[in-house]
């Protein structure tokens, strides 16, 4: 017994004594007071208010944040800066004219008309493709489909007419020009393809007919041609090549 209470109080033997526990009291208080002498000073300085922008901004500034003024002279002199209303239309930037195809398809229907020349000479494609529609369309209608043949004859005629003017005239002329005009004076022949979808002129009133229509078309085209580009007293010369050419669409009605 004696051997184990002496390592009892070896056991709990320790340097600790109750100095030590009254000195680390002493150091908590301490810590404490100044942790609260801290918390007294930050309590006591003063808080900023919150100011509006509003009450910031001095009385005498009667401008605007972030919004420039507006110079009408840069706007003006800008290059860049262009109106709606000074932009041509749209069907005349496609070189849709409707007042010009009225006064050509007159023209053609009027042989003894004389033709405009400065309205003439302008590549407009817009009538032909639509008269080459309609022939195209009423021969449908009387069970022949020449689609191919029609636009394929045309620009070979077109061609061959544009050639032969280039040689007989000195101002010389674009394909476009005689494209449109050669497009035109096909108008005649859709009459008569028309009339083929009715009744047959496969006998002598259909004939007569399509020799009809052929001096028509032809004689309509070279008028035009003469007048566009000065070739008074050559009629008949741009006539014969020009019949040749509507004499094949009339073959195509006919037959």
């Amino acid at each position: 017994m004696s051997n184990l209470g002496q390592f009892d109080s070896d056991f709990y033997q320790s340097n600790y004594t109750i100095e030590n526990q009254e000195q680390s009291c002493n150091d908590s208080n301490a810590y404490g007071n100044l942790y609260g002498s801290g918390e007294q000073q930050a309590s006591e300085q003063p808080q900023l208010a919150f100011v509006p922008p509003e009450m910031l901004m001095s009385s005498g500034y009667t401008g605007q944040y972030f919004q420039p003024a507006s110079n009408p002279d840069y706007y003006s002199q800008s290059p860049y800066v262009d109106s709606f209303d000074e932009e041509p239309p749209l069907l005349e930037e496609l070189g849709i004219n409707f007042d010009h195809i009225w006064q050509k398809t007159l023209t053609v229907l009027n042989p003894l008309k004389p033709a405009d020349g400065s309205i003439m000479n302008e590549t407009d494609l817009a009538g032909p493709i639509l008269f080459c529609v309609a022939l195209g369309a009423t021969l449908l209608l009387a069970g022949k489909v020449q689609f191919g043949y029609i636009y394929g004859m045309s620009a070979i005629g077109c061609l061959g007419i544009y050639a032969l003017l280039n040689l007989m005239s000195s101002s010389g002329v674009s394909y476009g020009c005689v494209a449109s005009v050669l497009g035109y004076c096909l108008l005649p022949m859709v009459i008569l393809s028309s009339g083929a979808v009715f009744f047959s002129l496969q006998g002598t009133i259909g004939t007569v007919l399509a020799l009809v229509i052929i001096v028509w078309c032809s004689l309509s085209a070279s008028k035009i041609f003469i007048s566009a580009l000065d070739m008074e007293g050559q009629q008949l010369l741009i006539a014969y090549p020009c019949a040749l050419l509507y004499g094949l669409f009339a073959l195509l009605t006919v037959f």
